[in-house]
C-alpha cells in the first residue's frame, strides 16, 4: 500500500519574517517556495504556530534580562528570547502571501505561559501533546515533509520527536530558515536530525518523488 505522506509547515509567521520581533535570516525567502509545494500532490498539509500568551516564561522580558541569556526552569535549560508569537497579535499570525487556504489542520504550539515549545508535537516538558501525532495517526500518515522555520530549533526538536514517534521525516533543506544564534548550529542541526534517521531532501527532488509517485498511481 501507497504511503500516505503529510507535509509539515513549522512556524511560518510575521515575526519570524525579517522585521519581526524575532527575525530569522531570508525566512520570507521559503514563502513562495513552500506555497509551491503545498500545491504537489500531499495527502495532508499541517502547519504550526508558535502561540504565546502575554509574559510567556521564554520571553527575556519576563525575567528581565536581555535575549540570549540562558536559565533554568525545573532542570530543563531555556534559551531567552525576545517577545515574539504573542496570541492575538499581528506577530502571531502567517506570513503574508501563505497558501492558508489549502491546510488541511493548524496546530498550536508554546500555549502553556509556563513552558517553551519548540517540537510541533509536545512542549519541552513532554508533559502536553500538541495534537499533531492523534491527527497523523487518525489520517493513516507514516512519511512526513518538513519546511519552515527555524531549522536549528523548531524544525530540529520536530524531526528528532517525529523519529522517536515512529514516522519517517524528509527535512526539506532549501525550503527551511535557521537562527544560527551560534555560527555552525543550522550545520550541526542538520547533521543531528541526518543521524538520527532523517533523510535531507530539496524542494526539486521532493517535487520528483511526489509527482512520480502521483502519475504511476494515474496508470495503475
Amino acid at each position: 500500500m501507497e504511503k500516505k505522506r503529510a507535509l509539515i509547515i513549522v512556524d511560518v509567521q510575521v515575526d519570524f519574517l525579517p522585521g519581526g520581533a524575532l527575525a530569522v535570516p531570508k525566512a520570507n525567502e521559503i514563502v513562495p517556495l513552500i506555497n509551491h509545494l503545498i500545491s504537489l500532490p500531499f495527502d495532508h498539509i499541517v502547519a504550526t504556530r508558535d502561540f504565546h500568551p502575554p509574559k510567556h516564561y521564554s520571553f527575556a522580558s519576563r525575567w528581565a534580562k536581555k535575549a540570549g541569556e540562558r536559565i533554568t526552569i525545573e532542570g530543563v535549560e531555556q534559551i531567552l528570547w525576545p517577545e515574539h508569537c504573542v496570541q492575538g497579535t499581528k506577530g502571531s499570525e502567517f506570513a503574508p502571501g501563505l497558501d492558508v487556504e489549502h491546510f488541511d489542520e493548524v496546530v498550536y504550539k508554546g500555549v502553556n505561559y509556563q513552558i517553551d515549545s519548540y517540537s510541533t508535537f509536545f512542549d519541552n516538558f513532554k508533559l502536553r501533546t500538541t495534537g499533531l501525532e492523534d491527527f497523523l495517526r487518525l489520517q493513516g500518515v507514516e512519511e512526513l515533509y518538513f519546511a519552515g522555520i527555524a531549522t536549528d530549533y523548531c524544525v530540529f526538536y520536530s524531526v528528532i520527536d517525529a523519529v522517536e514517534l515512529g514516522f519517517t521525516p524528509f527535512v526539506i533543506v532549501d525550503a527551511c530558515r535557521g537562527i544560527d544564534l551560534q555560527p555552525g548550529d543550522i550545520q550541526e542541526a542538520l547533521k543531528k536530525m541526518q543521524a538520527k534517521g532523517a533523510e535531507l531532501v530539496t524542494s526539486e527532488q521532493v517535487e520528483k518523488s511526489l509527482t512520480s509517485h502521483s502519475t504511476s498511481k494515474e496508470h495503475v
